[in-house]
């Protein structure tokens, strides 16, 4: 496996480079707890780096939930590293609270100089549903309709079309009759990484939720990568699945980062049960790559390590493919 740890299980990751070498974040919680289910809310996040995407050296804990009562001391989640033009280092993070149970999800905002030691802009919050456009959000935590009050896996980028920046995240749609038709990738722009303002998805429908999204340019073509269970596809989405739902990585097809998006045939790498999920797909030494972590690919305990990095392709129709040509 590429990235493990032999007292910590590791899920969700996400990568940045600087220069030659490649800088991976990911969750981490104890395998003292016992039950893997309950890592997600005994969260850390760490950080190691490598220059082949296959060898790391762990560096530790880089950033952790909030001391004391705040909108992130439960948990600090799934995020995006990002360079801004002044040479500092924005992380953006998805925080939970104790207050609320984790049940609210927002997003936050950590620089740094180092890529290690992060500090919280303020009191680290920086984007929350509220605002203009909070009406094309589920903005309440809906009970019995759906888990939680999604607001998540913050990925940044520069915007191509100006001077700005971008911001996708995890979502959800309201007024949805089914469930898992109402999931969406939310959207938001920034002028200079430090203000945020909350746009209206760019995307909605077809599963309950797109989670760890990541949207990026390949071969002159916009993707939006994803992740999403078996059990989060809607009707419709499942009954034109070939061979039925999965749990895995898919994506969006886009004419640029504002969309219009639209959901690939097939699916990317999806297994029962599933054998890697939260994968992000990095322009390595070798060309495209995807990593994520191994779930249970046997079926049997939680695994809970980066595997090693797979070839990706885009193919002469602008789709993606896992293996080389």
């Amino acid at each position: 496996m590429t990235i493990s740890l032999p007292d910590d299980w590791i899920w969700d990751s996400w990568y940045a480079k600087d220069g030659d070498l490649w800088h991976g974040y990911f969750l981490k919680a104890p395998k003292s707890l016992g039950d893997p289910d309950l890592r997600h809310f005994n969260v850390t996040q760490g950080h190691a780096t490598s220059t082949d995407l296959r060898t790391w050296d762990h560096k530790g804990t880089c950033f952790a939930p909030a001391q004391g009562p705040a909108w992130d001391d439960y948990t600090t989640w799934t995020g995006s590293v990002v360079q801004g033009p002044d040479g500092t280092w924005h992380l953006f993070y998805t925080g939970t609270s104790r207050s609320e149970d984790g049940m609210y999800q927002r997003i936050g905002h950590a620089t740094s100089t180092d890529l290690h030691s992060w500090e919280r802009v303020g009191d680290g919050l920086c984007l929350d549903l509220a605002g203009p456009n909070a009406d094309a959000y589920e903005t309440d935590h809906m009970v019995g309709f759906w888990h939680d009050r999604a607001m998540r896996d913050p990925w940044v980028i520069k915007d191509p079309e100006g001077d700005g920046w971008l911001m996708f995240f995890t979502a959800r749609r309201p007024g949805i009759a089914e469930p898992n038709d109402g999931g969406a990738i939310g959207f938001a722009t920034s002028p200079d990484l430090m203000e945020w303002t909350l746009q209206p998805p760019v995307h909605g429908g077809g599963y309950g939720q797109l989670e760890v999204p990541q949207v990026f340019q390949a071969q002159g073509q916009w993707f939006c990568l994803f992740c999403t269970a078996a059990e989060h596809f809607s009707k419709a989405q499942a009954e034109g699945t070939e061979g039925g739902p999965v749990t895995g990585s898919h994506y969006l097809i886009g004419d640029g980062p504002r969309g219009p998006w639209r959901i690939a045939p097939g699916f990317l790498d999806g297994a029962l049960p599933c054998r890697r999920y939260a994968a992000r797909i990095v322009d390595g030494p070798e060309g495209l790559a995807i990593l994520g972590f191994a779930d249970r690919p046997e079926g049997g305990n939680f695994v809970g390590e980066v595997m090693d990095p797979e070839p990706v392709t885009v193919t002469e129709d602008g789709l993606l493919k896992i293996g080389g040509k």
